[in-house]
């Protein structure tokens, strides 16, 4: 694939696998579900909230039992891979939780566990990554206030950076969506695919207003009159995603279209393993999808740096003031808790006990 950026032309190779796209969707679900309030997808283009994924863990455990055993090798071996609810304790101080999100509307997300439910319900303070989902308005905002981060500011468009065939490809894609390709044509590479990455079902059903995981969690606090903090600005979630090279972002965006409806099969096992709390089994699992099951070693360690690992760091040294007060029911993506340079470890740093809630 050559992309022209200016008078530069960049020779990339067909990727092997589709690993590193489909760990990018998975982080851009939020903004995604920002874009599907931005682009004001009506519930007439978007009308089917029905999901019709498959969980590709079940049909990797009936057709081929020795890799599927590998997965969960591989899984079992990530530290703190078990388990999306846990117990953050200090002596003298009251217990706070911690649960590991899913940023989807997906009503079995929703529905939180009991005890999660009456740990959210009994605390004084409610933790998300970003406080500014309370308001489209404030979210949209922080869009808008970097254009650079989202939108090519120097007259570039999408349309010359794809092939022609993949430009075609994309606008079916997003029709299939309800989003008119001129309405990205300006957006930068990820910002697109993370509206790609989403099923029909979840544009469905953000364009009916329904929140997701997080926003509910922090609407319904600020409903009961409760304290909502956040850990970081949105405008810091995008200045992370767009610190990466472009061309990293393209390819990204390719490998998301050539999954095609498969992408709803991925969406779907993710969101099976995050109902199991089998959290470590996500990036061994994302593996097996790739044709060739290998990831490229280098941009995986690039982008694991910058917006799993970093943002990890700056989620547990700005939770530690909050947490110090006790009482906290903090909420960040699930795939931010585990490995060992997850939040809890991090946390535990810090002298906190954190232990899984069964």
């Amino acid at each position: 694939m050559t992309i022209t950026i200016g008078h530069l032309s960049l020779r990339i190779a067909t990727p092997d696998n589709m690993l590193l796209g489909l760990i990018a969707a998975f982080h851009m679900l939020l903004a995604a579900a920002l874009l599907a309030g931005l682009l004001a997808v009506s519930s007439a283009q978007a009308a089917d909230d029905t999901c019709t994924g498959k969980n590709l863990m079940t049909e990797l455990q009936q057709n081929d039992p020795a890799r599927y055993a590998e997965v969960v090798k591989e899984a079992d071996a990530t530290p703190n891979g078990k388990g999306i609810f846990w117990k953050i304790e200090k002596p003298g101080l009251k217990t706070s939780f911690l649960l590991g999100s899913m940023h989807v509307t997906d009503p079995r997300v929703l529905n939180l566990p009991l005890y999660a439910q009456a740990a959210r319900d009994g605390a004084d303070t409610i933790v998300i990554e970003s406080d500014e989902i309370l308001s489209e308005k404030k979210a949209a905002a922080a869009l808008l206030a970097r254009p650079d981060l989202t939108m090519f500011t120097d007259g570039t468009t999408i349309e010359k950076l794809l092939s022609r065939e993949d430009y075609a490809r994309l606008g079916a894609g997003l029709k299939r969506r309800g989003i008119p390709l001129s309405a990205v044509s300006r957006m930068r590479p990820w910002m697109i695919a993370s509206a790609v990455a989403l099923p029909a079902c979840e544009i469905s059903r953000k364009a009916k207003g329904i929140p997701f995981l997080d926003q509910k969690i922090a609407a319904d606090a600020t409903a009961e009159g409760k304290q909502v903090r956040g850990l970081e600005t949105l405008a810091e979630q995008l200045q992370a995603m767009a610190e990466l090279p472009v061309e990293f972002h393209l390819k990204s965006l390719i490998e998301t279209l050539e999954l095609g409806s498969k992408m709803n099969d991925v969406v779907e096992t993710m969101t099976d393993l995050y109902l199991s709390g089998d959290i470590g089994m996500t990036i061994p699992m994302l593996k097996t999808v790739s044709p060739d099951g290998k990831d490229e070693e280098s941009d995986y360690a690039s982008f694991e740096q910058r917006i799993i690992l970093d943002r990890n760091k700056i989620m547990a040294e700005r939770a530690a003031p909050i947490l110090a007060n006790g009482n906290v029911f903090m909420a960040v993506g699930a795939l931010h808790l585990p490995g060992d340079g997850g939040v809890i470890e991090l946390l535990r740093k810090q002298g906190f006990t954190v232990t899984q809630v069964n």
